[in-house]
């Protein structure tokens, strides 16, 4: 009798022991959530970002990106998205980016507003953004896949660059990148006739915006850091430019940006911008920079939009060839 209590009491034991060793391990390899993966995975890492450190993939091979940072530093490292929102009232990706690098990537929405089923159809296994683009929808995000997110974009691109290489696993790539710029940004400068030259040559960046006011480029924006990378010269107004990044003002002030040259861009309508009634104005033809015939129109999806090395490339050749004629 005592015997086969004894026994009987080892055997529930038992039992309990593997039940409960069977729950542990069901708990250690299910993800919190459908976006997250348990830590410790042989093919995860940690990646640091502006919502904390998540698990990612070592080698993710189906991405979405949510900007156009974001979609040109996928480009720039040799990887084709699954998916990418796109910027604008219509649809399409930026025409600065390779037609065949961007062929078959599905539209999933315009920029600020996501299609969040679009994304979760493609099953993808890392989403790239910022969170001043979509930290509103973070949480959600999550849920869909693994979401690295910068603080923010344009400025710090360079920053926020490493941080995309990092998450997909180029960093190789991405130092290739850096290098290339940097020839690249020597190589105008040289050609501009050097530093001293190109110091000494003050250029504005101006904007036409469809329901805003006229934007003169600070110098903290993407456009400035190549302007500076390359040792351009930048006129006084730059430095009344709000938190660095733009000083608005109406028409009846556009010269205001007078300066050795102008590069301008309009984002939207041209004449809901006020574009034409700009250009075509007594005060802006008056400015020095157009009657020494130093303004050129740029496209603002290249020079504004694209904020990224593939971009950067493109705009460093037309900064050259405008100023070089």
């Amino acid at each position: 009798m005592t015997t086969a209590l004894r026994r009987r009491g080892l055997l529930t034991g038992s039992l309990a022991l593997t039940a409960a060793l069977v729950l542990s391990a069901c708990g250690s390899s299910e993800p919190s959530d459908k976006g997250e993966s348990a830590a410790g995975g042989s093919d995860m890492r940690t990646v640091k970002t502006a919502m904390g450190d998540i698990q990612v993939k070592k080698a993710p091979k189906r991405v979405v990106v949510l900007d156009t940072a974001e979609l040109d530093s996928a480009i720039t490292l040799g990887v084709k998205p699954v998916g990418a929102t796109h910027a604008g009232t219509e649809s399409g990706f930026l025409p600065y980016l390779p037609k065949d690098k961007v062929d078959g990537i599905k539209d999933v929405g315009e920029m600020m507003t996501p299609n969040m089923e679009a994304i979760a159809a493609l099953q993808p296994d890392l989403i790239l953004t910022s969170k001043i683009r979509h930290g509103d929808k973070y949480a959600e995000l999550k849920k869909i896949a693994p979401t690295v997110m910068t603080e923010t974009t344009g400025y710090p691109w360079k920053e926020n660059f490493q941080l995309h290489a990092d998450a997909l696993g180029k960093k190789a790539e991405a130092q290739k990148a850096v290098a290339d710029y940097d020839a690249h940004t020597k190589k105008v400068t040289e050609a501009l006739g050097g530093k001293d030259k190109a110091a000494g040559t003050e250029v504005n960046v101006v904007r036409f915006v469809e329901g805003a006011d006229i934007r003169i480029y600070g110098k903290q924006n993407y456009i400035s850091t190549l302007l500076a990378d390359v040792g351009m010269g930048r006129p006084a107004i730059t430095d009344k430019a709000k938190d660095g990044f733009s000083y608005d003002v109406s028409p009846e002030k556009v010269d205001l940006a007078d300066a050795d040259v102008v590069f301008h861009s309009t984002y939207g309508d041209p004449t809901k911008a006020k574009q034409k009634q700009t250009l075509d104005s007594a005060l802006w033809r008056g400015m020095k920079v157009v009657e020494n015939n130093k303004v050129f129109a740029v496209e603002d999806e290249l020079w504004i939009q694209g904020i990224g090395y593939t971009a950067a490339s493109k705009i460093l050749d037309e900064l050259q060839a405008n100023l070089t004629k």
